[in-house]
């Protein structure tokens, strides 16, 4: 796959620029290029992510940076069983837990929740960092879901991470799951304070709470180039001034 000539490889982090060391150099360069278009590709082209990612794999397999690429790039793309070995095959060489809670929700997309609430309750999650945590606390609420037992995923969620009133990289995700299993249950009251909660804490636009929110208090979007073209249309139908702001009403009455 063809690499972009703006892309040179050292873009990649240093731990995964020195687990490439054990390889001849040009191949390390061409893997940490692919490597970097992995990491630019995956959130809005999720499928050419996957691509590179396959090409990095199949030239160095037995780096563990390599597969945990690829299994975010299978996973991106829903490609769960994939994902779930790659994870595992990653763990296996570093020995680490840090992708626990990503292979825990693996086993939630392939139809297993209960499989991923073991996981939350194994030794592996004591040893997380608290980032990691939170991401396992998501997981098993994610999983008693799945399970349709609705008011346990809103005390899974109940920790002194929610409480807390400090920002951290997961707070808003963590409130908008909370605000979200809330308006499952019908608490509509908490489920709108708890978004707002989140908004306040989504500084980069992680989550989608300010829609959440505006569609809880009957707030309607219209799209500025839509009704700019339908304003168009409505001057180019031979329409009178009185019947064209008569139908700009109706239409703004509609929306």
């Amino acid at each position: 796959m063809p690499i972009p000539e703006d892309v040179t490889g050292e873009e990649i982090d240093k731990d995964v620029r020195q687990e490439l060391q054990s390889l001849p150099k040009t191949l390390a360069d061409d893997v940490a290029k692919n490597l970097v278009m992995v990491a630019r590709l995956i959130d809005e082209d999720p499928e050419g992510a996957y691509g590179y990612s396959k090409v990095a794999l199949r030239l160095a397999s037995r780096v563990a940076a390599v597969r945990e690429a690829a299994g975010f790039a299978a996973y991106a793309n829903q490609k769960y069983g994939e994902a779930l070995a790659e994870f595992r095959a990653a763990r296996r060489m570093t020995g680490t837990v840090d992708l626990w809670p990503v292979m825990a929700d693996c086993e939630r997309g392939l139809g297993r929740p209960e499989k991923a609430l073991d996981m939350a309750g194994a030794p592996e999650v004591q040893k997380l960092d608290k980032a990691g945590q939170v991401e396992m606390r998501l997981v098993a609420a994610g999983a008693r879901r799945d399970m349709g037992q609705l008011d346990a995923a809103i005390v899974t969620l109940q920790s002194p991470e929610l409480a807390s009133n400090a920002v951290q990289p997961w707070t808003a995700r963590l409130r908008y799951a909370y605000a979200d299993a809330l308006l499952a249950v019908g608490r509509e009251k908490e489920a709108r304070e708890w978004f707002a909660k989140a908004v306040e804490a989504d500084r980069d636009g992680s989550t989608d709470a300010s829609d959440r929110l505006a569609e809880l208090d009957g707030v309607e979007f219209v799209d500025a180039l839509d009704e700019s073209e339908s304003e168009s249309e409505g001057a180019g139908s031979g329409k009178g001034e009185g019947e064209s702001e008569q139908a700009s009403s109706e239409d703004g009455d509609e929306d």
